[in-house]
């Protein structure tokens, strides 16, 4: 085949991946050719690139799901080839066909190679055919409810429901009882077409309790193909991937030579070309079952970079432009150990809601790869998916890269939304992933340990914050009168009161409970706490009254109600239900007059790509909805009245 070298570059994507391929792309020689959203006017993406292009509004539809607009940007800027990150167009096989209409070099494998490999049915029918172990499972025609609810049962629950045209979660659903699963087949379908505009199902007999481990190869034009070990991908929640590590624990040397020439000659009876992952589930007794594969880069590609010390991003834009591979099987060397953690805009003391809003203060660990498009001002939008950041450990063993990221994870401050940064950590020490026993259900199984009660928590901050804010610059003259200072977090109101005495030292009462505190301001937002003996460093920012407390790797907000009357921080259920995010709404579940209990759902949401429920506070009848499916809404604006009632009787 004939070689195709390219000089300009544009990468389809956004956000940490764009950055990270045009950091290699630059290394290369290579000019660098920036996409952008509405959303992602000042993006770091943006100012890093050669030239960018503006390519639509903030809705994914409008933009980087625009491959009109896209292709365009590549005329009027002459790329000559296009780079798709993952996610968004990545595993499009139209998209890729577009591009080679267009002559320009698409970053990946053939048009019909990712239509092959995307749609689950055709994947695993060729899997099969290529000797790879799979799920028992329904590929056919028959989409009908009645059709799919038959052949579940002939499969036997527990079932698994998966979108047949996408992955990474979206439209998957674990059914454990025949009475959910018309439920969970409409929610899957709803999910899936949203997210890959069809809502194709396939259906597969649940393996209960798995490991999910994949496995990543290289492969160029002449069909040589190596594999680079596996990476173990078992923490997830909702099938999202939250820690990735290689190698996994439960692999030794002869699983992983199975899994990889399995993988290999998956790869060669496709004739794929580029990097690729082949995905698995492994039971308890070693037997591994092909799962999907994804026809990009991986979102965990670093933890194979650091082991292999390998740039994968080199290696497509090598592989695309017809070099052959010049590594051998035997060239591959893993050495030590790497475990990545996704950094997410979301939070896990409420369900894990993601959250979108401006970056007061981002200060990543030194010690880390950390791979982000972050700064101090960064506004991550809603419409997006809800990861900021990758943050990767290398060590010599598991249990050094370990504790040098839970290290890392604890001196990176992140402040201005809501993130999992604390929730990582206490994934990262529990015993059974020290243990490395983990499964799929991990989270599911862990979840009072991993999202414990967090009163006492926030009562001690609560009273750091209220001495910080009743000091202020350190100037205030000390004097005799407590200063009351009032904060809100949540659905809780704390009543806090501070005696400033000499030297930034304070006396804080709130509750029950008492402190003596002494405070110094450093730069930055820092400020030094000495209490009982012991001293740290915590750091606070505030946008408006909003204020956050970055202390021991986790952060804290609360709205700072001193200054508002007690009657506007009363934060019992009104009936006003308000949108608990940006967002778009996908289904109002209620009409007027309907009379509904607390808890029930009024309003589903879409953003961030997942569904959202907006249930009553109340218990009472509808007296006015404000929107209608297809509505774009904003966080705190209200979609539904409830006038409330006696729920006696219900």
């Amino acid at each position: 085949m004939q070689d195709t070298p390219f000089q300009k570059l544009l990468i389809a994507n956004r956000g940490e991946i764009a950055l990270r391929i045009m950091r290699t792309a630059r290394r290369m020689g290579l000019a660098t050719v920036a996409v952008y959203s509405d959303a992602d006017r000042d993006a770091p993406h943006v100012r890093y690139a050669d030239q960018a292009v503006h390519i639509g509004g903030a809705a994914p539809s409008d933009s980087y799901l625009n491959s009109e607009a896209i292709l365009r940007a590549a005329k009027d800027t002459a790329a000559d080839a296009v780079h798709p990150g993952y996610g968004f167009l990545a595993e499009n096989a139209d998209f890729a066909a577009s591009c080679a209409a267009a002559a320009l070099v698409f970053v990946g494998p053939s048009a019909d190679t990712i239509r092959r490999m995307g749609d689950k049915s055709s994947a695993k029918a060729a899997m099969i055919e290529a000797g790879v172990p799979c799920v028992p499972g329904f590929l056919g025609d028959d989409q009908s409810p009645l059709g799919l609810r038959r052949e579940a049962e002939k499969l036997g629950f527990p079932v698994m429901i998966k979108a047949r045209a996408g992955g990474g979660g979206r439209g998957m659903r674990l059914i454990i009882r025949y009475e959910d699963f018309d439920a969970g087949l409409r929610s899957a379908k709803s999910e899936a077409l949203s997210a890959f505009g069809d809502d194709g199902i396939l259906l597969e007999r649940a393996i209960e309790t798995p490991r999910h481990v994949e496995v990543q190869i290289l492969a160029d034009r002449q069909g040589n193909v190596i594999h680079l070990g596996e990476r173990d991908c078992s923490v997830q929640r909702r099938h999202q991937k939250l820690i990735e590590e290689s190698p996994s624990p439960a692999v030794d040397a002869d699983l992983r030579d199975r899994m990889g020439r399995a993988s290999v000659r998956a790869a060669q009876a496709i004739g794929y070309e580029g990097a690729g992952t082949f995905e698995y589930l492994l039971d308890g007794q070693g037997k591994f079952y092909f799962m999907e594969m994804n026809t990009r880069l991986q979102v965990e590609h670093p933890v194979t970079e650091a082991l292999t010390g390998l740039d994968l991003v080199d290696w497509q834009l090598r592989i695309a432009m017809g070099e052959d591979l010049t590594l051998a099987q035997a060239d591959v060397k893993l050495e030590g150990h790497a475990i990545e953690v996704r950094l997410c805009a979301e939070d896990p003391g409420r369900d894990f809601l993601p959250q979108s809003g401006r970056v007061l203060n981002w200060q990543p660990a030194l010690d880390l790869r950390v791979d982000h498009a972050l700064a101090d001002g960064t506004e991550i939008p809603e419409q997006y998916d809800s990861m900021i950041a990758k943050l990767i450990a290398h060590g010599p063993s598991r249990e050094s890269a370990r504790r040098r990221l839970i290290a890392g994870l604890t001196q990176t401050i992140v402040a201005g939304v809501r993130t999992n940064q604390g929730f990582l950590s206490d994934c990262l020490t529990l015993p059974v992933f020290v243990e490395g026993a983990v499964t799929t259900g991990f989270v599911a199984q862990n979840e009072t340990k991993l999202l414990p009660d967090k009163t006492a928590d926030e009562t001690d901050v609560a009273m750091i914050v209220a001495a910080i804010l009743a000091v202020g610059d350190g100037t205030a003259l000390p004097h005799r009168y407590a200063v009351p200072v009032r904060l809100g977090r949540n659905d809780k109101t704390f009543e806090a009161r501070v005696t400033v005495e000499r030297n930034g030292q304070c006396e804080v009462a709130l509750g029950d409970a008492y402190g003596t505190l002494q405070l110094s301001t450093l730069t930055g937002g820092a400020v030094r706490l000495r209490r009982g003996g012991q001293q740290q460093t915590v750091h606070l920012s505030r946008d408006g009254n909003t204020v956050w407390l970055h202390q021991q790797g986790r952060s804290w907000d609360f709205t700072d109600l001193s200054h508002l009357p007690v009657h506007l921080t009363n934060t019992a259920g009104t009936g006003q239900i308000a949108a608990s995010m940006n967002g778009t709404v996908s289904a109002v579940a209620v009409t007027l007059g309907q009379r509904v209990t607390k808890g029930h759902v009024l309003v589903v949401l879409e953003a961030m790509k997942m569904e959202h429920m907006q249930p009553s506070d109340v218990c009472g009848a509808v007296s006015a909805i404000h929107v209608e499916p297809g509505s774009q809404v904003t966080a705190h604006s209200v979609l539904v009245e409830v006038s409330p009632e006696d729920p006696i009787g219900e």
